[in-house]
């Protein structure tokens, strides 16, 4: 198994920016692609945005230009930065992972911007 551990969630005002660290452990092979989602109340989960293991990143397009993704692969982390932050981009914010023993998730962060 393979355990994410998100941080960096919170209340931050329209405009605002805040950054999002999730932490990968356990039985971690060949670990791939990380990324995040966000769920937001009534609405399906959808990808805001991914990183593979050689770099190469995609931004959902609501949030390119606003957003970065970046990782350190020595320590298993993957860092969402948000900025220019919308009430829009009010959501659950789920860290997940691909690895030789599948896809992992982690338990989610809420992230609520006000108006």
């Amino acid at each position: 198994q393979v355990q994410l551990v998100e941080s960096g969630g919170g209340l931050v005002q329209a405009g605002g920016s805040l950054r999002l660290p999730c932490a990968a452990s356990g039985n971690i092979l060949s670990l791939g692609t990380m990324g995040w989602h966000r769920q937001a109340p009534g609405k399906l989960r959808e990808l805001v945005a991914l990183i593979t293991s050689s770099g190469i990143r995609n931004f959902a397009d609501s949030v390119k230009g606003r957003f970065a993704i970046s990782r350190d692969n020595a320590n298993n982390t993957v860092y969402l930065e948000m900025n220019s932050l919308k009430p829009d981009d009010t959501a659950v914010y789920y860290c997940y992972c691909n690895s030789g023993l599948g896809r992992f998730w982690g338990q989610g962060t809420q992230v609520t911007v006000s108006s």
